[in-house]
């Protein structure tokens, strides 16, 4: 006797019925997505920006209007800008007082009554009271859980990002870049719903001349703390501001010291267990 299966729950508001009518829905891992989209509040200014493309397409496959998205590396706020877009309430915390007070102004100008309520929080990501910061917000809002988790960090050292020793981007080597990593994975997890979805954006790094898969590592971190790997996505990398015009001479040093020059990042997604 066949066991019955369960019937699979939706995680978003896409209708399957009419599934080829969706063609801003990117279903292949290899995303060619070319320069980040602006307006709406968006701005290329910052270095660490992520393009807003990625969190749509998280929010939109992984997530319904009114659901709850928390972003523990928020940066200037882009997920949080697509959030109030697509009508999903939504959490951002950062280290930096510039980058909170900036996400705000954004986000007044971009969206000045977004239809779910959305915060950016002044905190460290990896220390347990940000979290019950967290927690506590999403009970005023009357969430038990959220939704979706969008992790952007560091890449470690490639960026500092700020003088703060609590900064990834500060930490002195891969392994402890790698413990504070985890240690925000395991301080989020826990606010997750059952089988919902972690999306981490990363990229490897050079260290002395050696390829560090910085990427792979942060997998396997998340990996360790009840999750499964559902896809890996790879990325098309534009020009940063830090390129821009020098492709000639990047291109010269790959061939004298014998390495390729990053034109990819990582989307990976995994499933809470």
């Amino acid at each position: 006797m066949r066991t019955p299966t369960r019937p699979q729950k939706s995680l978003n508001d896409l209708d399957l019925s009419a599934w080829d009518t969706y063609d801003d829905i990117i279903t292949d891992s290899l995303w060619l997505l070319g320069k980040r989209l602006q307006g709406d509040g968006h701005s290329a200014d910052y270095w660490g920006n992520f393009v807003p493309q990625i969190p749509y397409q998280a929010m939109r496959r992984f997530t319904k209007r009114g659901e709850l998205v928390i972003d523990p590396f928020v940066g200037l706020g882009t997920t949080l800008i697509e959030a109030a877009r697509l009508g999903r309430a939504a959490i951002g915390i950062d280290l930096q007082p510039h980058c909170v007070e900036q996400t705000r102004q954004r986000l007044t100008q971009a969206h000045q009554a977004p239809e779910a309520p959305v915060e950016v929080l002044l905190g460290d990501s990896t220390h347990p009271s940000t979290r019950a910061r967290v927690h506590a917000l999403m009970q005023q809002w009357g969430y038990d859980c959220a939704h979706l988790l969008i992790l952007h960090p560091p890449y470690h050292d490639i960026i500092r990002f700020s003088d703060a020793p609590e900064d990834l981007s500060n930490a002195p080597d891969e392994k402890a870049f790698l413990a504070a990593f985890e240690r925000v994975v395991q301080n989020f997890a826990p606010l997750l719903a059952q089988e919902r979805f972690l999306v981490l954006v990363i990229g490897d790094k050079y260290t002395r001349g050696e390829w560090i898969p910085l990427g792979f590592y942060c997998m396997e971190r998340v990996l360790q703390n009840g999750f499964k790997l559902k896809s890996i996505c790879v990325k098309d990398i534009q020009e940063n501001r830090g390129k821009r015009g020098q492709y000639s001479l990047w291109r010269y040093r790959a061939l004298k010291h014998h390495f390729y020059v990053f034109k990819h990042e990582y989307v990976m997604f995994f499933q809470k267990r």
